[in-house]
This record gives C-alpha cells, structure tokens and sequence, in this order.
C-alpha cells in the first residue's frame, strides 16, 4: 500500500512539474465559469422551458452535465503519458525490474490521475456551493451529482490508464482515448433503430445515461456499481497488458 502512494505522490509532482496540468486546470476552471455564469442568468430571466424548475435543477444539474463533457476532452490529456511515455523513453524496462509489482505500478499511476482529477472536481465544486451564500440548494441532489461526477473521472482515469499501455505514441493514446471515451458516452443512441433488448443494452453501457441519472438526484446502487465495474476492468486489462509485455522481454 505503501508504495502505491508514493507512486501517486510522484505522478502527481510529475503532472505539476509540467505546465500542461496548470493550464488544463484553468482552462477548465474558466469555461465552466462561463457555462456557469450563463445558467445563472438564465435561471434569472427564466424562459418558458424552465417554468417550474429550481436552482438546483437548472444551474447545478446544467454546470455537472457540461462539466462531464468537458472532463471526457480533457481527460485523455492526463492520462495519455501514463504509460505510453515511459514506453517511449525506455524507462519501462526499470519500471519491469523494480522491486514493485506490476499492480502496484497501476494502482500508483491510477491513484496520482484520480488525485489530480480530484482536484479538478473541488475546484469545479465551489461554484454551486457558492450559491449556498445567498440561495438553498438540494444537497441531496447537489451530492449524487458531484458523486457521479467522481465515479466519471475515475472511469474515465481507468480507460485512459489502459489504453496507454498500449502505444509507445503519447498522440496516439490521447486520439484513441477521447475516440473510446466519446463512444461509451453516446453509445445508447447507436440503438435507436435496433431491438428493444439491443437498445436497453447499449443505454445501460452508456456512460452519459448512469451520470444523468446521478446529476438528476436518482441515487441508484446500480450506478455506481457500474462505474465500480468499469474502473476495475480497465485496471486489470492495464495489469493484464503490462505482464504480458514484461514476459515477452
């Protein structure tokens, strides 16, 4: 456990030593601020769309869902040199012969992406609860949506995390994890025209359909087990690569 941490701190230190991470931390910080200054306004100068709906169902739920958009286009920015730089510079081959198992490596690089993306969820946090200052919110609706939203980045940490180790090009990776990423977040609507079982099948894989579900304040188990579910997976693919890899060496 212990070396998983320090595995994390040094991503972590790594990720800030580079510019890269500042600026996606602005960047973010102010087009939600944008989006969440426009939802202000409109939930001010109500139109008829949004006759009969709270704060919380128009500026929050509206800030989380574009805050999930934005974290899917830049999440494969974190992730992208995870693996496949270490694979580039050569550096995997130390990483093969330390004394750390392979689970560890994943679970320290996994844990120092979630800790950055948590700083980016506290951040984008205290834009709704600032509204607590001069308004009442649903805390219960405002919980499950930041809960959801947590589950997403770490979802989304997962599949960057695999599809890393799969290329030695830190381009790539980012190109082909924005490209899964956005696919499991339309999925439901490739079914439009399919079954009813082939439809309710690609909307229960959908990521967008489990986070809206959250952000609206419907706390189901189901939920978040399925983000659970997603997140192991691709740990364990990431495992199951990299041992692979070592063995043919």
């Amino acid at each position: 456990m212990n070396s998983i941490v320090v595995i994390g701190a040094h991503e972590m230190r790594r990720m800030f030593k580079s510019p890269l991470a500042w600026i996606m931390l602005a960047v973010v910080e102010f087009l939600l601020a944008i989006f969440f200054l426009i939802l202000l306004n409109q939930f001010m100068n109500p139109s008829p769309w949004f006759a009969g709906r709270g704060l919380t169902e128009i500026v929050v739920a509206g800030l989380l869902q574009v805050s999930g958009i934005v974290i899917l286009l830049v999440t494969p920015f974190v992730t992208m040199r995870l693996f496949s730089e270490e694979r580039r510079t050569g550096t995997i081959k130390l990483l093969f012969s330390s004394p750390v198992t392979l689970t560890e490596l994943v679970l320290g690089k996994y844990l120092g992406t979630v800790s950055f993306l948590v700083i980016m969820l506290a951040l984008i946090a205290l834009m709704p609860l600032s509204l607590l200052l001069g308004s009442d919110l649903d805390l219960g609706q405002l919980g499950a949506g930041l809960l959801g939203l947590l589950l997403l980045m770490a979802s989304f940490a997962a599949i960057g995390l695999f599809i890393s180790t799969l290329t030695s090009h830190t381009a790539v990776a980012a190109v082909l994890t924005f490209g899964v990423l956005f696919m499991l977040w339309i999925l439901d609507l490739a079914g439009g025209t399919g079954s009813e079982m082939f439809r309710a099948i690609l909307a229960y894989l959908s990521l967008l359909n489990h986070y809206n579900n959250l952000i609206e304040g419907m706390f189901n188990s189901m939920d978040v087990i399925f983000y659970i579910i997603i997140s192991a997976t691709f740990i364990v693919l990431s495992i199951w690569r990299l041992d692979a890899e070592r063995l043919h060496q």
